[in-house]
């Protein structure tokens, strides 16, 4: 299978260059890249006027599958994936049961099969039962095809058992992601310690309680040599300890969502329970530091934590309701409309932090433009304006603050090894 694509703004997120060329994916991979290609293809697209970048690799996801299906399940995250550009996705192990043993690792592989084609890994438990008492086995997890190690959803507050399972992961080669929010401090909190908390007479999400856990996450990661991955970082404090750490050559790294840099706590007073998220929407200092840290590099990765919820469970009231947000369909039009359009970023750091890092953290051949990749592409209209509609997204779940919002940044075409899974059709 031959797929030609020409006249497209080719980007190049590891080398930074945007460049015309046409490319020619051949049997699933990358095979010429050049300006004015003459060769046969089974299957030809002008993208004149679009861009062409590596498919995105979103490394935190929340698909339900198993045992929580009226929220999500693997083929309908799939198809939400797609429509959104993202052609490998990782998913988090708080399923029901938990993903802590090499059964439930190889039903989600089968089950992902059944899909559109976008390539899903899943992220094993780091303890049995997500419970932060005993670790699961990390050896057969990692040979049933588990990509990472978290118990996200629910902090590590064991710092013994923490430290244990870093120096394990570190011998077998598998990142450990962390869910950094002291529980003590948390449980049952709803909304940010501040102004809104105060409004809604709540008892608030403290900064601090994330900041702790990121700097104690980051001394195991100094004192055992073993990589730490933070997950969703929402204050301007952690972003600091971890640029800190970072020029220690501590090895650390982190992700952000597009919600903490686009969106205040404010957002709960017009939103209610679509903005409960964990942790929580901070302040507009926060949402600064958060767009610092992806403009000089100490935060690595942009994710969505897809967290779908059914709209029964979003309608309760703010302190009852689940906490989460969905993003598969959105993350690339919000990313592009607050950092690229406003010229904080340009495209390929944009594009890096969306696909070529997340790819390189968990160690999956993604994410690159170069001859002999492979050939898992996205293609969007970077200028397109068009209004966040969840009535018409693929997800079951329709739980975003973001509904009503127009952004800028449309997908066209989502490619999975040369193969076209999914079409704009306008």
């Amino acid at each position: 299978m031959k797929l030609l694509i020409r006249n497209g703004r080719v980007v190049h997120p590891v080398t930074g260059a945007v460049l015309l060329q046409d490319i020619l994916a051949e049997d699933g991979v990358l095979a010429l890249m050049d300006r004015g290609l003459e060769v046969e293809a089974d299957q030809v697209i002008d993208v004149s006027g679009l861009v062409v970048a590596p498919g995105l690799v979103d490394m935190h996801v929340h698909l339900r599958d198993p045992g929580l299906t009226y929220k999500e399940d693997i083929i309908t995250g799939c198809a939400a994936a797609a429509r959104g550009g993202v052609t490998s996705m990782a998913c988090m192990a708080n399923t029901s049961p938990a993903v802590d043993c090499p059964e439930q690792v190889k039903y989600i592989l089968d089950r992902a099969r059944q899909g559109c084609g976008v390539q899903v890994h899943p992220i094993a438990a780091l303890s049995r039962g997500l419970r932060g008492e005993e670790p699961t086995d990390a050896e057969a997890l990692k040979a049933a095809g588990a990509v990472a190690l978290s118990d996200d959803g629910n902090n590590v507050d064991n710092a013994n058992l923490m430290r244990d399972v870093l120096i394990r992961a570190r011998g077998l080669g598998l990142p450990v992601l962390c869910h950094c929010e002291d529980t003590s401090m948390v449980a049952g909190r709803a909304v940010n310690e501040g102004s809104v908390s105060r409004q809604l007479w709540l008892e608030g999400r403290p900064a601090i309680a994330e900041e702790l856990v990121v700097m104690r996450d980051a001394m195991l990661a100094e004192e055992t040599g073993a990589p730490v991955h933070i997950c969703h970082v929402s204050t301007a404090r952690s972003v600091e300890i971890i640029r800190k750490m970072k020029k220690k050559k501590v090895p650390i790294t982190c992700e952000t969502c597009p919600q903490y840099f686009t969106l205040t706590e404010d957002e709960v007073l017009s939103k209610g329970s679509l903005a409960r998220v964990n942790p929580p929407l901070r302040t507009q200092k926060d949402v600064d530091g958060i767009i610092a840290g992806l403009r000089d590099g100490t935060i690595d990765v942009i994710a969505t934590d897809h967290a779908p919820h059914s709209a029964e469970e979003k309608a309760r009231t703010l302190a009852r309701a689940p906490s989460g947000m969905i993003g598969l369909e959105t993350s690339l039009a919000l990313s592009l409309t607050r950092l690229y359009h406003t010229g904080r970023m340009d495209l390929p750091s944009v594009m890096r932090r969306l696909s070529t890092n997340p790819a390189d953290l968990l160690k999956l051949s993604r994410g690159h433009m170069s001859i002999g990749a492979v050939a898992d592409l996205v293609i969007f209209d970077p200028d397109e304006e068009w209004t966040i509609d969840p009535e018409k997204f693929a997800s079951k779940a329709r739980n975003t603050p973001f509904a009503g919002r127009t952004v800028k940044g449309k997908v066209k075409y989502t490619i999975v090894r040369g193969n076209v899974i999914y079409r704009d059709q306008g």
